[in-house]
């Protein structure tokens, strides 16, 4: 392994854990982890802290034709965040828009289906939020995550992620309270770059790991 890279999600949790210890045992830490990618790492980050696990969902808004290709996010609460600078640049009219839009609306209320069944957003009023993503590339889906989590009026939200490019980690600074990036890469061109094995992850690791963080982190998002 590159002394740059990480094994996997996991052991990348596990190293941005030790760069947040001294959040661990914060009374009313919530750990936030943005499916899938970043659900293994927060699940991670959350035992080390001793904190509660959870899952915020987020939909990328990609290019038409270039969908890897950030325009927009899409959060839980509805909001969506487009980046015009994109949207001109690639001239995507607002008819595009509108269809990539509503593909990824529904995909959203599946995995919210899906991962959360019924149950409520914890109550944020006053405690600290960790806001985990395997990764910044963009950073449109952590800026849409933070800002719909900002709205259950947290005291302080705190980004975290493995690696991330130089832009996105300054774009999330001025919506976050903090920023922890452990791995900036001078020359960064992927997330997936950073590590061993970055497979897919599929929506049953995805419960699976949440079930297990409502033994080892008491977390009460879990199936």
């Amino acid at each position: 392994m590159h002394p740059d890279t990480y094994r996997d999600r996991r052991h990348a949790g596990r190293v941005l854990a030790r760069h947040l210890s001294a959040l661990a045992g914060r009374a009313g830490l919530v750990v936030f982890a943005l499916p899938r990618g970043g659900v293994p790492v927060g699940y991670e980050v959350a035992r080390a802290l001793h904190a509660a696990l959870d899952i915020y969902v987020v939909r990328k808004l990609g290019v038409p034709g270039l969908i890897e290709y950030a325009m927009g996010a899409l959060a839980q609460n509805g909001d969506v965040t487009l980046d015009d600078a994109v949207l001109r640049a690639m001239s995507v009219s607002p008819q595009a828009v509108d269809e990539v839009l509503r593909a990824e609306r529904s995909e959203l209320e599946r995995r919210v289906r899906r991962y959360r069944g019924d149950r409520p957003l914890p109550d944020l009023q006053g405690r600290e939020a960790i806001v985990v993503d395997d990764g910044l590339a963009t950073g449109s889906t952590m800026q849409a995550a933070v800002q719909a989590i900002r709205t259950l009026h947290p005291a302080r939200i705190v980004v975290a992620v493995p690696v991330g490019s130089d832009d996105a980690c300054a774009r999330l600074a001025a919506v976050a309270d903090e920023v922890v990036c452990v791995s900036r890469p001078a020359h960064f061109r992927s997330v997936g770059d950073a590590y061993d094995d970055f497979g897919q992850i599929d929506d049953n690791e995805v419960r699976d790991l949440m079930v297990l963080a409502r033994r080892v982190c008491g977390s009460r998002d879990a199936a």
